[in-house]
């Protein structure tokens, strides 16, 4: 399988250090950053693209005609081959076997997490163990269990470095009672960068559980090895390993628990055949039972594209290069001081990098300690063409941890209060939401990070938030 010709070994053949390679990469492949002033810090959001792979899809569109892949039309020939080709690449930037492991498209991770949610067969007797550090795509899975009454089991995590407490997970798994259980779990999180290890595949499956390995937030820096760890389900993003495509993602399955799952539902494209009158349909025997309708079969073999270009960087680089950074944003922010020497930055996760990847998640502290409104840090930021990432994350397990929310403070009034933030954080009696969230990439450099803990420095040194709601700007 030939490699697309724009963007093939971007890095791989030159000598010099990986630093000096990207560094010449931010100024080549994505130049538009500096070109325009921008100072990009989120990446756990989403990767950004370099100019190859949109090149390569501009080329290859104005090259060809693709159809929809669901006949034999020569079109359709064109498109299935691009699609086909692209599961085999998957599948080789996971050194995954394609006879243990198959790739359904989807819209996004998110996609892939409901389509193992709605099909997995739990029952009464069954359990869902969870991290209580899951993107809220993964919480939603637990609406599907509690609907066909299995039990549903969050594993805490431990103040110091917010990662899941392992003997309470082992207690967790240990209680199934009959038939299998399904364990889901991020390689790292989106809220702190806490990466958890992956050697709790092989212990819940010790257990008789089915594994769901959230790598959205892993694979855009890590390499994960499919053929040394063995997860049932993997659910990616592309976006956010390479920018471009948006809507493409993956659901990465064992072909031996797909084999487990029952749909819901049928569609065109996941069938073999189908009656009206006769009230019955046959599920396609394949993975293409899980792809619903027409897959974007213009946008897929962009997934490709997107492949060849990290391969020819090398992921190992990509993960040295953000390790690196990674840890000089850390001792950056680490080393804030107000006047009086208190400390500037209240950070979330470890503080070195250990078991972590490059998401760094913190709250600004004002001269008397106070938390900033992270609403303030969203506006100053956008004010000065820095892209950063507020809130909770879609993580409200992470988020209510490093918040230290009490559980009783969560259950009744809080859901009824939660109809505005406002209100919700009246009765939590905090006085923000959530944190700062600062991710870095491929394309990141050192002058981000200077760039970025410059402007914490100079914004908020010795300012006093209003604790009225957002600070004034003349005051911060």
């Amino acid at each position: 399988m030939s490699e697309p010709p724009a963007v093939a070994h971007a890095c791989a053949l030159d000598p010099r250090l990986p630093t000096d390679l990207l560094e010449d990469l931010r100024a080549t492949e994505y130049g538009y950053l500096d070109t325009d002033g921008h100072l990009y810090l989120d990446y756990t959001g989403a990767g950004l693209p370099a100019d190859a792979q949109l090149r390569a899809h501009a080329d290859r569109m104005r090259g060809a005609c693709f159809g929809n892949p669901h006949t034999e039309s020569p079109t359709s020939r064109a498109s299935t081959e691009l699609v086909e080709q692209t599961r085999a690449a998957v599948l080789a930037f996971f050194n995954a076997s394609p006879q243990e492991y198959a790739v359904i498209f989807t819209a996004n991770a998110t996609g892939a997490c409901r389509l193992v949610g709605e099909a997995y067969p739990f029952h009464r007797g069954s359990r869902l163990v969870l991290t209580l550090d899951n993107h809220n795509s993964v919480n939603g899975i637990r609406e599907f269990a509690r609907a066909r009454r299995a039990a549903v089991e969050y594993v805490p995590v431990e103040p110091a470095e917010l990662r899941a407490d392992e003997a309470r997970l082992r207690t967790a798994l240990a209680r199934r009672r009959r038939g299998r259980g399904l364990f889901v779990y991020p390689a790292q999180s989106n809220f702190t960068g806490v990466q958890h290890p992956l050697d709790w595949i092989e212990l819940a499956h010790e257990h008789g559980y089915d594994v769901l390995l959230d790598a959205a937030a892993y694979v855009p820096s890590n390499r994960l090895d499919l053929s040394q760890v063995h997860p049932d389900f993997v659910p990616v993003s592309w976006y956010k390993v390479f920018g471009y495509p948006t809507g493409v993602g993956c659901l990465i399955a064992r072909r031996e628990a797909l084999s487990r799952l029952t749909r819901p539902w049928f569609a065109g494209g996941t069938i073999v055949a189908a009656s009206a009158l006769g009230d019955w349909h046959v599920m396609a025997a394949d993975e293409s039972a899980f792809e619903d309708g027409t897959l974007n079969f213009l946008a897929i073999p962009d997934v490709r594209t997107g492949l060849s270009w990290i391969d020819g960087i090398g992921i190992d680089v990509v993960h040295q290069h953000v390790t690196g950074l990674t840890a000089r944003l850390l001792g950056a922010l680490g080393q804030l001081r107000h006047s009086d020497h208190t400390p500037m930055i209240r950070l979330y996760g470890p503080g070195h990098t250990d078991r972590r990847g490059g998401t760094v998640t913190f709250n600004v502290l004002d001269a008397r300690g106070a938390l900033i409104d992270e609403r303030v840090i969203a506006r100053d930021t956008a004010a000065r063409r820095i892209s950063i990432r507020t809130g909770c994350f879609c993580n409200p397990g992470a988020g209510e941890s490093a918040l230290a929310i009490a559980h009783r403070t969560l259950t009744g009034r809080a859901r009824a209060a939660a109809r505005t933030l406002d209100d919700y954080l009246g009765l939590l009696g905090l006085p923000t939401g959530g944190a700062v969230r600062a991710s870095l990439g491929v394309a990141s450099n050192g002058t981000d990070v200077e760039r970025f803990t410059a402007f914490i420095e100079e914004t908020y040194r010795d300012c006093v938030a209003d604790t009225a709601g957002l600070a004034p700007r003349e005051r911060c």
